[in-house]
């Protein structure tokens, strides 16, 4: 199992349980994709995103700000009358056994295959075994672009592999850089 991962450089050591390192388990680098919202609010295109997770069999962790937490809850049960997302709440009994589990706490992304941050990736440890980390631009907040934009900027220096995702005025994502 791999609990740590530093990156110097272009070089990425990892430790296993035994303080070994362990490279050769590692079969892809975790992808930073940002979402920049310009047309449609974050309930319009979270259930698609996160039915795509679903169907890769993924385990996702969704970051919310602590004030949204009980809101994104209840509308991932009742955001279409003919679907809703399996999840569950970190704070609540069961919780390591949900496909998507929300989250205002978890320090990092241990056990997930894909993390959405809602908020940047600030005080959040990604895991070298997580596939995927999706950051989520609010385009109608100004807090949301300068949060982006130090992610974005911290993560090309260290050599992470990042692309940009923009809406187009039809709503449709247009993959940017």
């Amino acid at each position: 199992m791999v609990y740590g991962c530093s990156i110097t450089g272009s070089r990425i050591t990892t430790r296993d349980d035994y303080g070994l390192s362990c490279n050769h388990y590692l079969k892809t680098l975790t992808e930073y994709w940002f979402y920049h919202l310009k047309v449609s609010p974050l309930e319009a295109v979270l259930p698609d995103l996160l039915e795509k997770t679903r169907a890769r069999g993924w385990r996702t962790l969704l970051r919310v700000p602590q004030p949204h937490l009980k809101e994104l809850d209840n509308f991932l049960w009742t955001f279409r009358d003919d679907a809703f997302l399996p999840h569950g709440r970190d704070d609540e009994p069961l919780a390591d056994s949900h496909p998507i589990l929300l989250s205002h706490t978890a320090p990092d992304s241990r056990g997930f295959d894909c993390v959405f941050c809602l908020e940047g990736i600030e005080n959040l440890e990604i895991s070298p075994r997580t596939t995927r980390c999706i950051i989520i631009i609010d385009g109608r907040r100004e807090n949301s672009i300068q949060s982006a934009r130090r992610d974005w900027k911290h993560l090309k220096e260290q050599g992470a592999a990042i692309s940009y995702w923009q809406q187009n005025d039809r709503g449709r994502w247009e993959k940017r850089a």
